[in-house]
């Protein structure tokens, strides 16, 4: 006999019989004979999708009166040495399997029922309306079993993500992203046999937690698979099924799904310690710790590197995009485009002159800045690489990741005269930066006091200082690397 927090699990000979409780945890309600009877068909019917030769049936419980008292489901029973929870504690090879259970999915999401009603699960209020009924259940655990700190954290992180990605959960809706998945895909419940894995347990008794975003349903597994000590798995996993799917989300929300997702093991976690089970305690502080972790790491970020040509500033900006994972945006780059230049072309105007006058950089910044909120509102992250001179248009770069509830960061690049003399010195014709304006820029610039100083000429490497200054320091996680 095994229990979890909503069933009672009697495994005798070949088969398997569920039997559900009669408890009410507000998410669901199986106090009444007649729900559990119709939660013990619905559980047979939506898993034998993709395992149909183990969901046998539902069976009638009959006491010795004759009369009906409840109801099991009937399954057959899996080799407890083939369960993926159970291979990945003992270290046993699973990487073809779990290639083979990325195809299962990603076949099972191809042919998954979609519609408006299912649709409507996808939206950011709806996700925020799942995190919400999480924060309130678990008030009551806070300062107990819980860490109240963390879980106030956790709330915060979750909000700012979800405020200012409209434009994300839009088009994943569009995309066709939201579909009638599995909804509760851990370890446990996956089986890697001779002939195929076998995926057991999909969520039932709420169909609305069970319309969910393709890249939320595959994030529970990654999450279970990472909080088993198996995060290379997990990440092949991930890679695995983007690869079959061709889903091209960014990175920040997978790690939003896989927090979500640990948090609501966190949640049942604490429904086990309530029930009596004094060891799920630490799965509280382990599920709770994953799920700061990947919220801090999909925080949405926006950093601007500035600071007069010659001081390094475009080198470190393609080192923070690489670290972090993000988008690089040059106003070098986008000024040529927006006034039709070559950059084979050199650099012969002087400051404020031909491409250089403040109504073409007014253009570049403000085309910039348009391109950076696209970005943002999709969930991915930017580097902003430009002179920033000027205050206002800091300003409004801050009046961006303000509206975008995305995370700014300013950095000024600075080097020593003799470096600058030295690099612009070595720049050829179809270098892409306006190096011969430098010594006007630095002189034009207005004060800069937000922003963190990071000389690229020092002992310490600029991007050292640059992610130990502003805590940058997360690197990019190998299960985004689709992007």
């Amino acid at each position: 006999m095994v229990q979890t927090h909503a069933a009672v699990l009697l495994f005798l000979g070949d088969r398997v019989y569920k039997l559900k409780k009669p408890v009410n945890f507000g998410f669901l309600d199986f106090r009444e004979r007649a729900d559990r009877a119709r939660m013990c068909h619905r559980e047979t019917r939506c898993n034998r999708r993709l395992a149909p030769d183990v969901y046998l049936g539902v069976a009638d419980v009959v006491g010795p009166d004759g009369k009906l008292c409840d109801h099991l489901v009937m399954m057959r029973r899996m080799p407890d040495d083939r369960r993926l929870s159970a291979l990945v504690r003992q270290g046993a090879p699973v990487a073809a399997g779990l290639d083979r259970l990325a195809r299962l999915m990603a076949v099972f999401h191809a042919g998954a029922k979609r519609g408006p009603a299912i649709d409507a699960e996808g939206t950011r209020s709806a996700l925020r309306g799942r995190w919400d009924a999480s924060f309130d259940q678990l008030r009551r655990f806070h300062g107990g079993v819980l860490d109240g700190d963390a879980a106030t954290e956790v709330e915060r992180l979750a909000h700012r993500f979800l405020a200012g990605r409209d434009l994300l959960f839009a088009e994943r809706i569009r995309r066709g992203a939201i579909v009638d998945g599995h909804g509760d895909l851990i370890a446990d419940d996956v089986f890697l046999l001779d002939d195929g894995p076998r995926v057991l347990d999909c969520l039932e008794f709420d169909d609305r937690l069970r319309y969910v975003d393709v890249l939320d349903d595959i994030a529970f597994l990654a999450m279970d698979l990472e909080h088993l000590g198996a995060p290379e798995p997990a990440a092949r996993f991930v890679d695995r099924y983007l690869q079959l799917s061709g889903d091209v989300a960014p990175a920040a929300l997978l790690h939003h799904y896989t927090a979500y997702r640990a948090f609501v093991r966190a949640k049942v976690a604490c429904l086990r310690h309530e029930q009596g089970d004094p060891a799920a305690a630490a799965d509280v502080t382990a599920y709770t710790g994953l799920t700061l972790h990947r919220l801090r790491t999909g925080t949405v970020r926006m950093v601007l590197v500035g600071g007069p040509p010659a001081t390094g500033k475009s080198t470190l900006a393609g080192q923070i995009a690489d670290r972090i994972g993000a988008t690089v945006l040059s106003s070098d780059r986008i000024r040529q485009e927006v006034t039709g230049t070559d950059p084979r072309d050199g650099d012969g105007d002087g400051y404020r002159l031909g491409i250089h006058t403040t109504e073409w950089t007014e253009h570049t910044y403000a085309q910039m800045l348009w391109r950076a909120r696209r970005l943002l509102q999709r969930g991915e992250s930017v580097v902003l690489d430009a002179t920033w001179n000027r205050e206002r248009h800091r300003r409004c770069a801050r009046d961006l990741a303000a509206g975008t509830s995305s995370e700014l960061t300013e950095l000024r690049c600075t080097a020593r005269p003799a470096t600058v003399g030295a690099r612009l010195g070595g720049r050829g014709p179809g270098e892409l930066s306006d190096a011969g304006i430098a010594a006007a820029v630095a002189r034009a610039a207005d004060a800069w006091p937000e922003s963190h100083e990071v000389p690229t000429d020092a002992p310490v490497p600029a991007l050292t200082r640059a992610l130990t200054l502003t805590g940058l320091s997360a690197p990019r996680e190998r299960a985004g690397q689709h992007r």
